[in-house]
């Protein structure tokens, strides 16, 4: 991608935003979509994990796998937490749950000054890679695209093997008919929590990414309105497909980046394209295109 992407008009940082919001927005649909629950607040454990990131670079130590791994649990920990408490809610309940929890991580963030900036948010440098025979540069974005393309590869790998397992079959079932899975003594709320926290693993792994990125994070990366947007791009993509969250994060992706440089109301395009998909392509853009191909 960063061969081609400067002939249309793209930039090397834009292929590595398109990889590390999909790989949230896969994360979310491993939820929403495969396990059948609605999720609004899965940016609290993408804001986590890259605040925590930027805090050990700046305050513990200059280690960007250091700082990658602890924002990855930390972020997965927050995620096991909820998800532990929410595992008994279904429906409108479990979805205002998430929002009411995620908004509790970003009003902690935009009150603890003293830690997280507050409303100025977290600046701190990525680290270079040194593995003793190769040093990888993370400062310039082409070696960071590929770093970034490779913890991609090996997150939808897992999510792959995940889903193609019994573990997720039984998310289909819960899904397709939670009663009867109740019938068939299957913990349906164990698995939930389960599901959650697996889905809040990957979030996390683009939280950290993400604030590697941008060397920066901010309150907004937990707000509730950046977990609308992963949902959003799976429903745009297609929600019962594996790719169709990716489809839909780089088709949310490209029109912010090039429609945001147009207009302060870019966010409306974005919108018209979502109510087209919802009443026309209910199964997505990636349903249609497995239809064309069938």
């Amino acid at each position: 991608m960063p061969y081609w992407i400067g002939l249309v008009g793209g930039y090397t940082d834009l292929a590595s935003r398109l990889l590390i919001i999909g790989l949230a927005a896969m994360a979310t649909n491993l939820l929403v979509g495969h396990s059948g629950v609605m999720a609004f607040g899965h940016a609290a454990y993408f804001g986590l994990s890259a605040y925590t990131t930027g805090l050990v670079i700046n305050h513990w130590m200059p280690s960007t796998p250091l700082a990658f791994v602890a924002g990855v649990l930390m972020g997965t920990l927050g995620g096991a937490l909820v998800g532990f408490l929410l595992a008994k809610l279904r429906g409108i309940y479990f979805a205002l749950a998430t929002i009411a929890f995620g908004q509790v991580f970003f009003f902690i963030a935009f009150r603890w000054n003293a830690v997280t900036g507050g409303d100025n948010g977290l600046t701190f440098q990525r680290q270079p890679i040194d593995l003793g025979l190769l040093r990888i540069d993370l400062t310039h974005s082409l070696p960071y695209y590929y770093t970034a393309l490779a913890v991609f590869a090996v997150c939808a790998a897992a999510m792959a093997m995940i889903l193609r397992s019994p573990f997720g079959h039984t998310l289909l079932a819960m899904r397709e008919n939670e009663r009867r899975a109740r019938f068939l003594s299957i913990p349906v709320n164990r698995h939930l929590w389960m599901a959650y926290t697996v889905s809040c693993v990957f979030v996390a792994v683009a939280g950290s990414l993400y604030g590697m990125l941008n060397n920066f994070v901010s309150p907004h990366d937990l707000h509730w309105t950046q977990s609308g947007d992963f949902v959003l791009m799976a429903v745009i993509g297609g929600m019962r497909s594996f790719w169709g969250p990716l489809l839909g994060a780089a088709i949310f992706v490209v029109a912010q980046d090039y429609l945001s440089s147009l207009t302060q109301n870019w966010m409306f395009f974005i919108g018209l394209i979502f109510v087209l998909v919802v009443l026309f392509l209910p199964r997505g853009i990636a349903g249609l295109l497995q239809r064309r191909g069938a």
